[in-house]
């Protein structure tokens, strides 16, 4: 799954920020289209930039490198930053400058306070996401002392701001999502993203979503008749049918191992669905063995084909469908 880090850009004592970072955090963990981390630079601790120039990926501090390790765990991130005279606090300039390709071809989105909402911070962060190959996404949070803090200590925002918030959590994930099949060697990461989106689809019950990740042309082989279903209309008249039977939809996807060459990939695993029936039955549903075969037609990887089966029990001719993986 898509996941966004929220770093918290300051490390001042008697900071504000950690009360306004919580606030993202718990509006975001409502949200089932990504994964959410709170990363708090005092958790942290770098030095003084020293580590020599390069943009090699390889850092000589192993604080630098425990850094790099968090930064390239994300997809994106929400930097909640406070404005210190006209400008962003030098504890979060120094840590976007320890590291440099693990911010690339990535996504971020700003959420400010300060005397004018720390709006002119996020004017300069908007500067240093350019040199470091981060896509900025334009709607922003600002948050004045004067309106959204009681004595300018108690963060009490008003309900408009959750709206604001809401947009921009929705432009830093799909922007995130977006950038994901452009990073180059992150083909295997793209595609499970992709695949993590068609479970995302299922969940919610979105079929405009869910032909968002086949081919025009995608052939599936699934468990249903006929031998096969050919274009995306065919391929989700069967969700359809699926979403007429369950009121609840899960789906699970393991051991999912995935092969790429090119612009063709596979992946094989074992997917299940699951969830509560219209009549309120709960069902754990059954494994099948699950098949994968991916194309990246430059705008991302998408489904053209897909094959779900179960194995066959010849002396019965029936199908064998209470193994597990």
């Amino acid at each position: 799954m898509t996941k966004i880090g929220i770093v918290l850009g300051s490390t001042r004592p008697g900071r504000v920020g950690d009360q306004v970072a919580r606030w993202v955090h718990e509006r975001a963990a409502k949200r089932t289209d990504a994964a959410f981390e709170l990363i708090d630079l005092r958790d942290h601790p770098l030095p003084h930039l020293e580590e020599p120039p390069g943009f090699s990926g390889e850092y000589a501090d192993e604080r630098t490198r425990a850094w790099a390790r968090t930064v390239a765990a994300c997809d994106g991130f929400v930097l909640v930053t406070p404005e210190y005279n006209h400008s962003l606090p030098g504890v979060l300039k120094n840590a976007m400058d320890h590291v440099h390709v693990e911010w690339n071809g990535k996504a971020a989105g700003f959420v400010s306070y300060g005397g004018v909402g720390g709006a002119r911070s996020v004017e300069q962060l908007r500067l240093v996401c350019g040199a470091l190959q981060l896509a900025d996404v334009a709607p922003q949070v600002t948050l004045p002392l004067a309106t959204e803090f009681e004595d300018r200590t108690v963060f009490k925002p008003g309900e408009y701001q959750e709206p604001a918030l809401d947009l921009l959590l929705d432009h830093v994930v799909a922007w995130s999502k977006a950038m994901a099949t452009l990073r180059p060697g992150d083909a295997e990461a793209a595609i499970r993203r992709r695949l993590d989106a068609v479970i995302d689809g299922l969940r919610n019950k979105d079929l405009e979503a869910l032909g968002r990740n086949y081919a025009p042309d995608v052939v599936s082989f699934d468990v249903e008749p006929p031998l096969q279903h050919v274009g995306t209309d065919a391929k989700l008249a069967n969700w359809a049918k699926v979403f007429e039977i369950f009121e609840k939809v899960d789906y699970e996807l393991r051991d999912l191992d995935i092969a790429v060459s090119g612009d063709l990939a596979v992946g094989h695993g074992f997917g299940r669905v699951s969830g509560t029936l219209k009549n309120g039955v709960v069902t754990d549903g059954m494994w099948v063995r699950a098949t994968f075969v991916f194309r990246n037609t430059g705008g991302g990887w998408v489904i053209v084909h897909d094959q779900a089966s179960v194995p066959f029990d010849i002396a019965t001719g029936k199908g064998v469908t209470d193994l597990e993986p």
